[in-house]
């Protein structure tokens, strides 16, 4: 039966939490759940109407607990349940969601599931994750890739067959076609949602299912760096994914979760999505409201952000994605920061400010990462300081995933940034970034021009404005220098415009905009409107009401 909604999520703003670098509590150098606890204030206070916690499940850690040995427990570095229990009832007690991170397409080969799976061919769980026999020349299967290098088969000497990772070697995957694991998996959704949490963010949604046949990718050549979600150094960018992931058998068991979801109060899902048509994955898994609630891609999250480039993003957003609802962000704990990525080595303040205005005036529901309150940039770190697979893989030409994670600097003056408990000698898991030092959380709760008091004014300020939340989205023409689009709700309607260049720019509103009266009170600033021309300095945006 379906539960009644709130749909707080559709136009929501949604806080992402890294457990391990948010707050260390008991001085061990990892952060912890009694941590994050202790800092839901500053997410209340910012204006968010969720959280999402990366996850904190039992695990090897191998890939930092995206490959889990148990789905229903909290590992001991992060806590315990009753601690888990204690962060649901502070948030809500805030006014705050909780949504948690779970990983269904694998599991670490850790896991009871997967120790039983390859002791045998005939055991009961036999077939819970992905077996092939070896060619006749003892090759793999196919020419599948991981996305952490090389191929995607690993020879297990147990059953004498290959197995499945998509990721780490470690990390096998599940084999959806078998009912059983659909039903295992729909039971550790139940477990948390009887536990008190608001919903799911579904790691690598479009990978739970595989082709049967197992045929071979088509190869794409290498590709030209034209792609932001393509990396070039890797050689899984080489194929194009027909047959490892995205496999039209998902929609049928995304159904059924939906109703298992629909069927607790005031709950929600977003999904992740890498696929070689990100956009149109969020349309097929979003749309008719019997799947996902919500889904993102990577378009955001490269390095390309001029206005004709955004423009493109949306134009084709607007073509696919229909009723469906995506969740934009532009950062998150497996992409540089969007300070560097779009910055440069030194961004611009304006530009930050304008990303922020940005982010929360798409059509969707907003993402922020923590960290991006603050205008955190990239951490540099050494190589003998990197903890993150990948990045250990790649190097030098792909520096991984640490850069983002750092520990979160609260405290300007601490040697540590405030990220450990009070006298606590413990190194952090990873290094604190000097570069973080002047932007911690108490520098700049003392600067009343922070971005800090940036965004908790816009976040306020956006409350007010159901065009921003609940509003269609309509572009106007591309122009070199500006992005500039209306949101529409009822009688309402906002006119978005950014100046993404480092030069000032003029815009001329097109006939069906004959008069534009700038918003009071959202922060934003450094453009005005005279007739029906808007001049911006750089970086400048503005908010209009249009007739």
């Amino acid at each position: 039966m379906k539960a009644a909604n709130s749909n707080w999520w559709r136009g929501g703003v949604i806080y992402q939490i890294y457990p391990r670098s948010y707050q260390d509590s008991n001085g061990d150098g990892i952060g912890d759940l009694p941590g994050i606890t202790r800092r839901l204030e500053h997410i209340a206070r910012l204006g968010a109407d969720g959280i999402w916690l990366s996850p904190f499940f039992k695990s090897p850690m191998k890939d930092f607990g995206y490959d889990i040995t148990d789905y229903c427990d909290v590992d001991p570095m992060f806590g315990t349940l009753a601690d888990f229990k204690t962060l649901v009832s502070r948030a809500h007690e805030l006014g705050l969601k909780v949504m948690i991170d779970q990983v269904y397409s694998h599991t670490a080969d850790l896991h009871p599931w997967f120790v039983e799976s390859r002791s045998s061919k005939t055991n009961d769980k036999a077939d819970w994750y992905v077996w092939a026999d070896a060619k006749n020349d003892g090759n793999p299967p196919n020419n599948w890739l991981s996305i952490f290098g090389g191929s995607a088969w690993q020879w297990d000497t147990r059953r004498k067959q290959y197995y499945l990772h998509n990721f780490l070697t470690s990390q096998p995957d599940l084999n959806f076609h078998s009912p059983a694991v659909q039903d295992a998996v729909l039971a550790s959704v139940k477990f948390w949602l009887d536990f008190g949490v608001d919903g799911y963010r579904l790691d690598v949604v479009n990978f739970y299912f595989h082709d049967q046949q197992l045929r071979d990718n088509p190869g794409r050549g290498m590709p030209d760096g034209s792609d932001p979600a393509v990396s070039p150094v890797n050689p899984y960018a080489w194929q194009w994914h027909r047959f490892d992931k995205s496999q039209p058998e998902n929609l049928a068991f995304l159904k059924r979760l939906r109703a298992l979801v629909d069927s607790y109060p005031d709950t929600t899902m977003v999904g992740e999505i890498g696929d070689d048509d990100g956009l149109a994955r969020v349309a097929e898994y979003t749309g008719g409201g019997d799947k996902l609630h919500m889904a993102y891609c990577f378009d955001l999250l490269g390095e390309p952000h001029s206005a004709t480039f955004l423009h493109g993003v949306f134009t084709r957003f607007n073509e696919v994605v229909g009723s469906g609802w995506p969740c934009w962000a532009l950062t998150n704990h497996d992409i540089p920061r969007v300070a560097t990525r779009w910055g440069g080595r030194q961004a611009a303040p304006g530009l930050l400010r304008l990303a922020a205005a940005l982010q929360l005036s798409l059509r969707g529901t907003a993402c922020i990462y923590q960290g991006d309150e603050l205008g955190l940039p990239e951490a540099e770190l050494a190589f003998e300081d990197l903890q993150d697979p990948y990045g250990i893989t790649m190097w030098p030409e792909y520096k991984g995933r640490d850069g983002c994670r750092t520990p979160m600097p609260w405290s300007q003056a601490a040697a540590d940034l405030g990220f450990g408990s009070v006298g606590s000698k413990t190194k952090p898991w990873l290094p604190v970034a000097e570069s973080h030092r002047a932007l911690a959380v108490d520098a700049q709760e003392a600067d009343a021009d922070s971005l800090l008091h940036h965004y908790r004014h816009l976040l306020e300020w956006r409350r007010g404005q159901p065009a921003l939340i609940h509003g269609d989205m309509t572009l106007l023409p591309k122009h070199e220098q500006v992005l500039a689009f209306v949101r529409s709700h009822g009688d309402r309607r906002v006119l978005c415009a950014f100046n993404l260049s480092e030069r000032t720019a003029t815009l001329a509103l097109p006939a069906g905009l004959p008069a534009a009266e700038p918003i009071n009170g959202s922060g934003v600033r450094g453009a005005s409107v005279q007739g029906a021309q808007v001049t911006f300095e750089p970086w400048a945006c503005i908010f209009c009401t249009v007739s």
